[in-house]
């Protein structure tokens, strides 16, 4: 039988701060076209792990592989590169540059003109930016931002901001999102909302998406495998059900809320 080849598959995973290990020995695998969550309490682990996935870190041990390439050590332009794009626990937009120029950025790797063009201002450059600019478009009305294309990033709503920043991410053309609590900050009516649009996003741009989400409605609404982390250490894996019924996540994180 031929070998399983995931699309991210993480081998005994280990990051140290000073003696002390912030991610201990995780190994988790996704294949393509899950969806999987990443959960636990305050100080779990998690971000650190994404932090690993993406290149902002790199491990102390262990080994990263994306789509059967060793990313250990790769810098996070690399890694989106490669296929991987994120989103952030903190909002990091580009706030003074307009929404349209932000999404545009996350083109510009896929670009075909060169910087020699772009200095000559050559007719190849031009045709580029217009393409990049069509592109950018179509994926600000997927958002239901494109009537705000020319305000600045930072004067949106945070809700706006919020899916900004998801459709930068899938403007860097990724096979695998990551997205880092997308619900933070928002009401439940816009988390239902946002519930709606990872599963449209994911079944309309072929995506497999790793989630790290504090609100377990969302959670356990769209996911279909669960990790859950625990001082740094995985503790369970399985589906919404399973995880919802293991005694040691009840514990750790769930508590009266399973």
């Amino acid at each position: 039988m031929a070998q399983q080849t995931f699309l991210l598959d993480v081998q005994n995973a280990s990051r140290t701060f000073g003696g002390l290990k912030a991610v201990s020995d995780v190994s988790m695998q996704i294949r393509k076209g899950e969806l999987v969550g990443l959960i636990g309490p305050n100080g779990a682990g998690k971000t650190t792990l994404f932090n690993l996935l993406t290149g902002v870190y790199e491990p102390s041990e262990g080994r990263i592989l994306l789509n059967g390439v060793s990313v250990g050590g790769s810098k996070p332009y690399q890694i989106t590169q490669k296929g991987a794009a994120r989103t952030f626990q903190n909002i990091r937009l580009f706030g003074n540059l307009s929404v349209l120029d932000n999404v545009k950025i996350a083109y510009h790797q896929h670009s075909k003109h060169s910087v020699f063009s772009s200095v000559l201002r050559l007719p190849s450059h031009f045709r580029g930016e217009a393409e990049m600019t069509e592109k950018a478009v179509e994926f600000l009305k997927i958002f239901k931002l494109d009537g705000k294309k020319d305000e600045l990033a930072k004067n949106l709503p945070y809700g706006e901001q919020r899916r900004l920043e998801i459709a930068r991410a899938l403007a860097a053309r990724p096979q695998l999102l990551l997205l880092d609590e997308p619900a933070a900050g928002m009401n439940p009516q816009e988390t239902h909302d946002l519930m709606n649009l990872i599963q449209w996003i994911r079944q309309e741009f072929d995506l497999t998406i790793l989630l790290i989400e504090h609100d377990m409605s969302l959670v356990m609404g769209v996911c279909e495998r669960i990790y859950v982390l625990d001082r740094g250490m995985l503790i369970a894996e399985g589906t919404p059900n399973e995880i919802k019924n293991n005694p040691k996540v009840i514990e750790a994180y769930l508590g009266q809320e399973a």
